[in-house]
């Protein structure tokens, strides 16, 4: 007899009814001994019918350490782990290899491309032996025998820079101007790499300084003179060829160039010092040259304070061009850069003396020209510059007192230059008239925009939003826009239309009163007098003096482009210094979260306070 397998199939149980107690007994027994010996897998597979164990497949798993998983789970994951890898490296090698176009970077602003021009009219106005690269076609060498010919001088003086239109080399103007353009490589040295110009202006700097170090014996610790000049232009005495009687290119002078020394010339020697210390300042990687430069100028401060007099004494050739009114503002000036390049507080003692502030003018403030920056008055440089030192050192007593002086009569020039306080006057086109609508404005309003970025930034840098004026508060926006107003009128934005540097917009001078730009450039030789047909054309100049800023307008924004006027159209070393400096404290350079290098020029300065003492040893009993 069958009975039906509820797991599908027969089953048999006639001979189970036969099978007697005993054997039942023994398979019982078996049975219970085999399954306590098999274990839970084993018993599983006995347990599972046959077609469970036909229709299934082991199962594979993988141990990874923190858990065990299906390994055909995990051949998927890495697989896919890998696809995934190898798709983002194929896209990135795509990205690296393929060339695509970079954005291009904004265009320069216009004080940017205006500056680039700037420094160019000084390689149009070196004197000596030119570089290949000079970059001024119709310039050649010149000068070549400065100060040999010279009785008293008998040593070479070639090299240096001409000063204006003529051929004189004014060393007065020219040492503040290298002082000027030095002054902005350690503020702006940023800048000047990031647009590609600063070796050009290094060098620019170095033909300045290397000529000076002529002018005197930079070797000696003491000195006893200095030249003053080279050249001469004085024509009350009638006809004779010099260096303004005559209009000959500077490659073709064949007249006598005097040299004239000074024996007592205070305010020159300390100018020479300012430059020549702040030069130290700007190669002071190049150690050999910082180390001579600056031992050249202990030696020229030095005679200027135990020579007393200034370098123009009445009569002078000099007093005639570049008269020197006093000599105490160059003591505050030279004083200051000399601190800077030594870390020497005797120099900072001189540059702070109350009696020292007082000479030089610091509390002359109902004076008509108080807080105008010139060749001449170097006391507002002054004042910034050593605001400078308080916002940033804060050196204390005994210095204190006379630096918040100096720091507040800075507040107060600044507030001098905006319109609202009428301390000076503004022409309708919007220059402002340092100089009281006298001639040759241009030079003065350059040098105040200067003062005024300038003076912004170091606000900026110390984190102080602006100044005060009285009672009324005004942010560092107000001196930039004052100083952009000034720039703008000058490149163009004026009641003229036309800018006043030489080769920079659509219309500029064409008629400089030059001597090398005026005459053509073509293998002829003029004399004294032959180049009088080329001053007095009323054609364009030849050459194209590129970069000069002309004297500028008069105080009705009226303006003359005749090439013997030289009021109106006469190009200076002194005012392209200062037009270099404002257009590089204004140019829209992105070098990082400040404008300004705020520790260089305090790079040989001493810490402020002494070190302290290391610990005491440990106590043992």
């Amino acid at each position: 007899m069958f009975g039906r397998d509820p797991w599908g199939g027969t089953l048999e149980i006639s001979n189970a009814d036969s099978a007697t107690d005993d054997d039942r007994s023994r398979d019982l027994d078996r049975g219970a001994m085999m399954r306590h010996q098999l274990d839970e897998t084993q018993q599983s597979w006995l347990l599972a019918g046959p077609g469970d164990q036909a229709g299934k497949k082991k199962k594979k798993y993988v141990d990874i350490g923190c858990m065990v998983i299906d390994r055909k789970i995990f051949m998927w994951t890495v697989g896919l782990v890998l696809g995934v890898g190898l798709f983002v490296g194929f896209v990135m090698m795509i990205v690296k290899l393929v060339p695509h176009k970079k954005p291009p970077p904004p265009p320069p602003d216009q004080y940017t491309l205006a500056l680039h021009k700037a420094l160019m009219f000084f390689n149009a106005q070196r004197s000596g032996h030119l570089p290949k690269h000079n970059g001024v076609s119709w310039r050649g060498n010149s000068g070549m025998k400065d100060g040999l010919p010279d009785s008293t001088v008998k040593k070479s003086l070639v090299g240096g820079f001409y000063d204006a239109g003529d051929a004189i080399k004014f060393n007065f103007p020219m040492a503040w101007s290298m002082t000027m353009l030095s002054w902005t490589v350690i503020e702006y040295r940023a800048k000047y790499e990031a647009i590609g110009e600063l070796d050009h202006v290094k060098e620019i700097i170095k033909w300045g300084t290397d000529y000076m170090l002529k002018t005197f014996n930079s070797s000696a610790d003491t000195i006893d003179r200095i030249v003053a000049q080279v050249g001469v232009g004085d024509t009350s005495k009638g006809p004779m060829p010099n260096d303004h009687y005559c209009w000959m290119r500077p490659e073709d002078i064949d007249y006598k160039r005097p040299v004239i020394e000074c024996h007592s010339c205070s305010d020159l020697a300390a100018e020479m010092a300012a430059a020549l210390a702040a030069a130290s300042i700007v190669f002071k990687d190049s150690k050999a040259y910082s180390d001579k430069l600056v031992h050249g100028a202990k030696a020229l401060y030095k005679f200027g304070r135990l020579q007393r007099g200034r370098y123009s004494p009445n009569g002078s050739d000099q007093s005639l061009f570049y008269n020197s009114t006093s000599y105490w503002d160059e003591f505050v000036w030279g004083g200051a850069w000399m601190y800077f390049a030594t870390g020497n507080t005797s120099y900072l003692t001189i540059a702070t003396a109350p009696g020292m502030a007082k000479h030089a003018g610091a509390f002359w403030i109902g004076s008509p020209n108080y807080g105008v920056f010139t060749w001449d008055d170097k006391l507002p440089g002054s004042q910034v510059l050593l605001s400078r030192l308080r916002l940033f050192l804060s050196p204390g007593y005994p210095y204190e007192e006379i630096l918040r002086t100096f720091h507040n009569q800075t507040d107060n020039v600044m507030c001098s230059y905006l319109p609202v306080f009428n301390s000076f006057n503004f022409t309708k086109g919007g220059l402002i008239q340092l100089n009281h609508g006298g001639p040759q404005p241009l030079q003065y309003v350059v040098n105040a925009a200067f003062l005024a970025s300038l003076y912004a930034d170091y606000l900026d840098t110390a984190d102080t939003p602006g100044w005060y004026c009285g009672p009324n508060f005004y942010t560092t926006d107000v001196l930039r826009k004052f100083a952009k107003s000034q720039l703008d009128y000058i490149l163009g934005k004026n009641p003229q239309k036309m800018s006043y540097v030489v080769g920079f917009g659509k219309k500029y001078p064409k008629r400089v009163h030059h001597r090398g730009a005026s005459i053509p450039h073509n293998g002829v030789k003029y004399g004294c007098k032959g180049g009088f047909k080329w001053r007095e054309s009323k054609k364009a100049n030849p050459n194209i003096l590129v970069g000069a800023m002309v004297a500028g307008p008069d105080k009705h924004d009226g303006f003359k482009d005749i090439r013997t006027n030289y009021n109106y159209t006469e190009p200076t070393l002194a005012a392209n210094a200062g037009l270099v400096a404002a257009l590089i404290s204004l140019a829209d350079i992105d070098t990082g979260r400040y404008s300004i290098d705020k520790n260089t020029i305090f790079s040989a300065v001493p810490p402020m306070f002494p070190t302290p003492p290391p610990p005491p040893s440990a106590w043992k009993p």
